[in-house]
C-alpha cells in the first residue's frame, strides 16, 4: 500500500523561519533517491539546493514556485512505496536519513507567531468584514441525534503571489469579489481595493510600472543597514591616496611565477592593507555588545567583502584573513566573489564578519560613506583608481590616485584611532613596502 510522506522545509541555519521557493528539480511522478537534489529555495542569507530525504515517487509539490514558505511547513509529498510490494503504512514519525548538505536540524524548527492587538473598551478595533460561511449539508440516519456543527469559513479563492500582495498592501481578500474565471482574485482587484473609489491608478498607468515583492537577500539587507543606521551613530573619514607604487608592483607580481595563475586586484592589496593596519588599531577589529554593556576585540580578523549579486547584496566572509598573504588572499577573493555572483554562498559564510571592505570602485564611483554591517565597527569603502596630476618634488605629474573613505562606529572607534587607522591603510597602498615594518 501507498506510503506516503512529506518533507517540511528544514531550518538551514541561522535561526531562519521562512524561504522562497526558486524552482522545482522534480515534477510529480518523477522517481528520486535519498540526497537528490528536488528543489532550490532562496533564504534572506543565499540561495541553497535542498537534498531529498527519502527514496520513492513524487506525488505532490505543495508549494509554488515564488512562495515564500515557514519553515515547518510541507513541500512535497513522497510515495516510499509506490509499488504497492509493502504491505504496512509507514510510520509517520519514521526518522529522517541522513542528508548530504543542509537538512532539518533538531529543535531549531520555529514558526512566527502572529501578533494580535488586544482590544480596549477605550479603544474599539474596527469592525472586519464577515467572513463568508456556509453550512455543511449531511444526511444523518433517521432518528440519529441532531449535532450542531460549525460553520465552515470559506477561503478566498487567490494564487499565492495575490495573497502576498494583498498582506503587503493591507487588503483583506475575504471583501474582495474576484473578477477572474471562476471568482479568482486578481492582482487588479487588490490594486484596485488599495487604491479606493476615488483614488483608483489608472490601468494605462499600472502597465508602465514593475513592482518586485521584497524578499529574501533584498529584505534581510533593507532591515540590517536600517538597523545599523539608526543604532550605531556613524562617523565617516575620507582620505586620497597616490597608489601609483602599488600598481608598479602588481604589474611586477603578474610576471612573477608565483602569481602567474592568480588574479591579483587593488582588492587583495587592500584587504591586506586593513588586516595588518587592525593590528595597530584593534578598535577597528571590535564590536559593541549592547546586551553585554561590553565591547568585544576579536584577535582575528573575518574580513567581509561586499559584493553585488543578482539577488542583492551580500558580504561573505574570509575567515582569518589576518594570517594570509598576499597571494592567498587574492585566490580567495576571487573564488568567494565568483560563488557570490552565481548566488551559491553559504548561509554559515554570510555571518561572523568583524570589519568589511566594499569596493565601489569597480563601478566607477570615487568614493562613498559606507554603512556599518551590523554588529561591526569599521567599513572601509575603495574608490576607483584613476590617473591624476599630483604634487611630486615640487612638480605635478600624472599619478594612479585612489579615494578611501572610513566609517566606524564612534561608540567603539574614537576619532583618533578612525583616523590613525585609515592613515595606516593609505601608506600601505602608497608605499607596499612599509608592509614589512607591521
Amino acid at each position: 500500500m501507498a506510503q506516503l510522506r512529506k518533507f517540511p522545509l528544514p531550518d538551514v541555519g541561522e535561526g531562519l523561519t521562512e524561504a522562497e521557493i526558486l524552482s522545482w528539480h522534480v515534477a510529480p511522478g518523477d522517481t528520486v533517491v535519498v540526497n537528490q537534489t528536488i528543489v532550490e529555495i532562496e533564504t534572506a542569507k543565499a540561495a541553497v539546493e535542498l537534498p531529498c530525504p527519502y527514496a520513492g515517487v513524487v506525488t505532490e509539490l505543495l508549494a509554488e514556485v515564488g512562495c515564500t514558505v515557514d519553515v515547518g511547513t510541507p513541500i512535497i509529498t513522497i510515495d516510499l512505496d509506490p509499488d504497492g510490494s509493502s504491505d504496512q503504512a509507514a510510520s509517520s514519525d519514521e526518522a529522517m536519513p541522513s542528508l548530504v548538505g543542509y537538512g532539518p536540524k533538531p529543535g531549531t524548527v520555529t514558526r512566527r507567531t502572529r501578533k494580535i492587538a488586544p482590544a480596549t473598551s477605550a479603544d474599539p478595533a474596527p469592525v472586519a468584514p464577515e467572513p463568508a460561511v456556509f453550512e455543511l449539508a449531511v444526511s444523518e440516519p433517521a432518528g440519529a441525534e441532531s449535532v450542531e456543527r460549525e460553520p465552515v469559513v470559506l477561503v478566498p479563492l487567490a494564487k499565492p503571489p495575490v495573497r502576498k500582495l494583498a498582506k503587503d498592501l493591507g487588503v483583506d481578500l475575504r471583501a474582495l469579489t474576484g473578477s477572474g474565471p471562476d471568482g479568482v482574485i486578481t492582482r487588479e482587484d487588490v490594486w484596485a481595493a488599495q487604491a479606493g473609489p476615488t483614488g483608483a491608478v489608472p490601468a494605462a498607468t499600472r502597465e508602465r510600472e514593475r513592482r518586485v515583492p521584497v524578499r529574501g537577500v533584498r529584505k534581510a539587507t533593507a532591515a540590517a543597514m536600517a538597523t545599523s543606521a539608526f543604532t550605531a551613530p556613524h562617523v565617516t573619514e575620507f582620505l586620497t591616496v597616490d597608489v601609483t607604487p602599488m600598481m608598479e608592483l602588481r604589474a611586477r607580481l603578474t610576471a612573477n611565477r608565483a602569481f602567474r595563475d592568480v588574479k591579483v586586484t587593488p582588492l587583495a592589496f587592500a584587504a591586506k592593507a586593513v588586516c595588518l593596519a587592525a593590528r595597530r588599531t584593534p578598535d577597528v577589529n571590535a564590536s559593541w555588545d549592547e546586551a553585554a554593556g561590553e565591547i568585544v576585540y576579536f584577535d582575528y580578523v573575518h574580513l567581509g567583502i561586499a559584493a553585488a549579486t543578482p539577488r542583492g547584496l551580500v558580504v561573505p566572509k574570509i575567515r582569518d584573513a589576518d594570517v594570509m598573504g598576499l597571494r592567498e588572499l587574492a585566490v580567495a577573493l576571487e573564488a568567494l566573489t565568483a560563488t557570490a555572483r552565481e548566488g551559491r554562498t553559504a548561509p554559515e559564510d554570510l555571518v561572523g564578519g568583524t570589519i568589511t571592505i566594499t569596493n565601489v570602485g569597480v563601478f566607477g564611483v570615487d568614493t562613498g560613506t559606507p554603512i556599518l554591517n551590523p554588529g561591526e565597527s569599521a567599513i572601509l569603502a575603495l574608490g576607483a583608481i584613476r590617473d591624476m596630476p599630483w604634487v611630486v618634488d615640487g612638480a605635478v605629474v600624472p599619478r594612479k590616485v585612489c579615494q578611501l573613505a572610513l566609517s566606524f562606529d564612534h561608540r567603539v572607534v574614537d576619532g583618533q584611532q578612525g583616523s590613525q587607522f585609515l592613515a595606516d591603510v593609505g601608506a600601505l597602498l602608497a608605499d607596499p613596502a612599509l608592509a614589512i615594518t607591521y
